[in-house]
This record gives C-alpha cells, structure tokens and sequence, in this order.
C-alpha cells in the first residue's frame, strides 16, 4: 500500500538520528485509556505527561516505540520515563500518508499540516489547493522526500509509517522534530486499526473528536456486522480478493484486516484458513484451484482494467462467469483516505454486495460485461 511504502531513503538522510537506548519498563499507577480493539497501543495518563506504548508487530514483546507527551507550555515534570518527549498539541506537522491527512482534515485540525509527501496520491482538494498556493509544503515523495522542503517548513514532527526494523531512531533534531511512527496499519483488526485515532487525537489536541469519531463508527460498524450475522441464513457466499500483479496473486492473508471485514460482512472469504496478517503471493493455478467457486469477486486496481485482455484464464472463475465482479479504481476512489479509520463503510459496501442490495456504492463497482465478456 503508498501509505506504508518504505522510507529507507528518509532514514538514510536524517544523519542527526540516534538509536534510543531500550525503554525501561513502565511506570507504576498511572490511569490506562480503554483500548477494545487496537493489540499494538497503549496509553497512560500520568500527572503532567501522557505515556503512548507501541508495541513491535515485527517482534513479540518488544517495543516499537514510547512517546511521552506533555502539554505545550507547562513546565517537564521531574522524573519522567524513557521516550521521545513531545509537546502537545503538535502544531506543524509533515505527514507522510494521503491516511493521515485525511484523519487531520476530519479532526478539524488541517491548520496542523505544515507538508506532505507523495502529493501525486492525495485527493482532498483542501490539502491540493493549500499545496498549490504554497502553504502547504510538497515534501516530495515518500521513497525521494525533498528534505530542504521539510527544514523550510519548520516542523515539530514528521508523522510516518514505519516498516520492520526501522524503530529506534529517536529524535529528528537535525530536521526540527521528532518522527512519530503511525504504525497502525499492522494491527490485525479493521476496528483495531481504526482505534489508533484516539493516539493521534492526544496528538493533535483533538481527543474529543476522536472519541467522538470512533464511538460512532464503532456503534454503526456492530449494526452492520449484526445485521449480516442475520442475514446468514444458510451458505455465505464464497469471496476472493485482487488479481494477479506481475508474476503472482497477492491475496490478503487470513488474519489481515480484509479477511475480517469480508467475514463480518456474512462473507466467507476463500483464504480464510491461512494464518498471515498481510499479503500471501501465490500463483495463479494455486488461486483458481482453491478460488474457482467463489460467487464474489473484489478488485482493487490502478486505474481502469480490463481484466479478460490481461489474463484469459479469469474467464475460468465463477464470479467472472455470472458477472459477479466488483472493481475499485484506488487511483481516483478515496479508498485508502477512507477506508483505514472509517471501515464501516467499507463494511456496508461489501454487506450490500454480498446479499445483492448495493444500489449506492462508494468504492468498487460492478464490472457490466464480465459475463458477456465469458460468453
């Protein structure tokens, strides 16, 4: 996915980084924020700071990254714990995810957004316009950030998503802030992930909009969820996801958060029995061989695609011969702005599709020839 791409390049740049020693362990007392979903998270209100915990998804038991957060203005508290100290709310930020800025238009926060990279990929037309008029720096792209353009920003923080072994590289004094690792795309649930808004609402000085926001997500997330649990009167239909890229299949793994939503949206997802939290590569014959009966397809493609001309052997799928395929074009929908922090609309569309109700539909539509195509 763009707002996970690696940031070697970044890392490599940034030559005033030093590794963190590891974190000690967590104070004592302390009050701990309710977290009902997110595995990788945890918060701490202690008196004058905030204690943010990441836990490694890479690596059982260990930790990612501790931030301590104090509010801008008051004096440190004496005796605080190991981390990275920052002062909130953040005020200029460079974000590197099209995710991210979104959830900061959303927070009611724009004005916090000091750059972005991969410009290219953004779709709100406030944060384009800011770019254009030149108040909002173009930082470049997230593999060649332009870091001359950062430095002129002035930032007090660089909110990214890091990638295996990229922890432990402290504070960004040499570029004016400290980078946050926005790591929640690795958790294992859609509800997981999204519950990471309330981290980045302590940030940002807008937890009330993120309680807010998610409380009302989660509330119409478990209407849907229960009214597809209904609905399962007798055999779910069968479901695959994507296509080949190249040389192979990426299917979502069974335990990534794709697989969830297909399986609370009354869908039994063909790769449901596989272990991984992320993408499984597999050849096409091992695909049509476990797949070949599935009743719904789901594509998410680069534009738009016409699928028999790049692969015939498509035309051997169930959900291709009864014209039951569904595309989303991520380079012109908002599903990958949307979808990480509000996946009950996600959830809704693929509900509607799957019991043959989608009238209205916000990312993937239905392919008109696919069964006159396999005639």
């Amino acid at each position: 996915m763009r707002s996970t791409l690696p940031l070697l390049i970044v890392f490599s740049l940034l030559t005033l980084l030093s590794c963190s020693q590891p974190p000690r362990a967590g104070q004592e007392g302390g009050e701990s924020v309710e977290m009902k979903y997110a595995e990788n998270l945890r918060i701490t209100r202690h008196e004058g700071y905030t204690l943010v915990e990441l836990k490694d998804p890479w690596h059982k038991g260990q930790t990612l990254h501790r931030y301590v957060l104090v509010p801008r203005g008051e004096d440190l508290p004496s005796g605080l714990p190991e981390g990275t100290v920052l002062r909130v709310p953040l005020q200029r930020a460079i974000m590197f995810t099209t995710v991210h800025s979104s959830l900061l238009v959303e927070f009611g926060r724009r004005d916090a957004i000091a750059g972005v990279c991969d410009l290219k990929y953004i779709k709100n037309p406030w944060v384009k316009a800011q770019c254009q008029a030149g108040k909002i720096a173009n930082c470049g792209g997230g593999l060649s950030p332009d870091v001359e353009q950062i430095i002129a920003a002035n930032p007090d923080a660089l909110l990214l998503s890091p990638f295996e072994n990229s922890g432990g590289y402290g504070q960004g004094g040499g570029i004016g802030g400290p980078l946050v690792e926005g790591a929640d795309y690795m958790e294992t649930s859609a509800l997981g992930r999204a519950e990471w808004m309330k981290f980045y609402g302590l940030l940002f000085g807008a937890e009330a909009e993120a309680d807010s926001i998610f409380s009302a997500m989660d509330a119409n997330y478990q209407q849907i969820k229960q009214m597809a649990a209904k609905q399962a009167t007798g055999a779910k239909p069968r479901v695959l996801m994507d296509k080949v890229t190249g040389s192979v299949w990426y299917v979502p793994g069974g335990r990534s958060t794709m697989a969830g939503l297909i399986r609370d949206a009354g869908g039994d997802y063909c790769f449901a029995s596989d272990t991984h939290s992320g993408s499984v590569a597999l050849p096409f014959e091992t695909v049509l061989a476990r797949a070949s009966d599935a009743a719904v397809w789901l594509i998410r493609t680069q534009g738009e695609t016409d699928i028999l001309a790049e692969n015939p052997g498509y035309a051997q799928f169930r959900a291709f011969q009864q014209g039951n395929v569904w595309t989303c074009d991520v380079a012109t929908s908002f599903f990958y702005e949307d979808t990480p922090f509000h996946p009950d609309r996600l959830l809704k569309e693929f509900y509607e599709i799957f019991h043959n109700i989608c009238e209205n539909s916000r990312y993937f539509y239905q392919l008109p020839t696919a069964a006159k195509d396999a005639a």
